[in-house]
């Protein structure tokens, strides 16, 4: 079987999603976490580097696991029990791990947000939800009924969605920001759209959204943010001529 140099991998990654330049979580780690020897046969694909998708990865025999939530969010010690097995695992099966957090989420073309615009056949869009100087998300016009916009939501998923209908029937301006949005509706009213679209919020955003007169759409954190690992994993085949799998993996959140 071909293989692919995973140097040349993480730097295209890097390059191409701007890793370096994107300002993400404190904590995060954006780029290579995990080295394996340095060839790369097969991808494998999750939304998150857990135990389970490791396990699943080294199943599939892949080289390299493409994550957009990765191993470290902060220090991470002790490497004991449960972590040990998974650091074990990793060296053991020269198992590399890639993760892309927010520069994922906002690439224009691969990216979480690009990918679902797309899905629910959005045409044109423009950047919208500015967090730290950067705009996050996307938003469209239309003319659409909240309920149609959920219903093509639901099939853009493949999943259930949680509709807080705080805002007008007729859906004009929405706005879209995949996985945990949902804690910071004010910043998506302020930005003057009646529908906002995300994975997952708090409890109290419903009645926050109702006062602010906004229609919001919970898809589903996991749910929305499958879209950027496969777009990512798929040019990367192309580009290097190695195969890559999806491991689904569904936290039901």
């Amino acid at each position: 079987m071909a293989a692919a140099s995973l140097q040349a991998m993480v730097q295209y990654c890097d390059r191409e999603l701007r890793v370096r330049h994107i300002q993400d979580y404190e904590g995060a780690v954006n780029g290579l976490q995990v080295e394996n020897e340095g060839r790369v046969r097969r991808i494998a694909a999750a939304v998150d580097a857990s135990l389970a998708t490791v396990k699943m990865a080294i199943a599939a025999q892949a080289d390299l696991l493409v994550v957009h939530h990765g191993l470290f969010w902060g220090p991470v010690i002790p490497w004991t029990g449960r972590k040990r097995e998974l650091l074990q695992l990793l060296l053991g099966h020269n198992l590399a791990v890639y993760s892309v957090h927010l520069p994922l989420d906002m690439h224009p073309r691969l990216g979480n947000n690009a990918c679902l615009a797309r899905a629910l056949g959005w045409q044109k869009c423009t950047p919208f939800f500015n967090w730290k100087n950067q705009l996050l998300g996307l938003q469209t016009r239309l003319r659409l009924p909240r309920a149609e916009l959920a219903a093509r939501l639901e099939r853009a998923v493949g999943g259930p969605v949680k509709l807080i209908p705080g805002g007008p029937d007729i859906c004009r301006r929405v706005g879209l920001v995949t996985g945990g949005a949902g804690g910071d509706l004010k910043t998506a009213a302020a930005e003057g759209v009646d529908t906002f679209i995300t994975g997952e919020g708090p409890h109290w955003t419903y009645a926050l959204a109702e006062e602010l007169q906004m229609n919001v759409l919970y898809a589903g954190h996991y749910a929305t943010e499958t879209f950027g690992v496969k777009a990512l994993a798929e040019q990367l085949s192309r580009k290097f001529r190695v195969p890559w799998v999806f491991l689904d993996h569904p936290t039901g959140l």
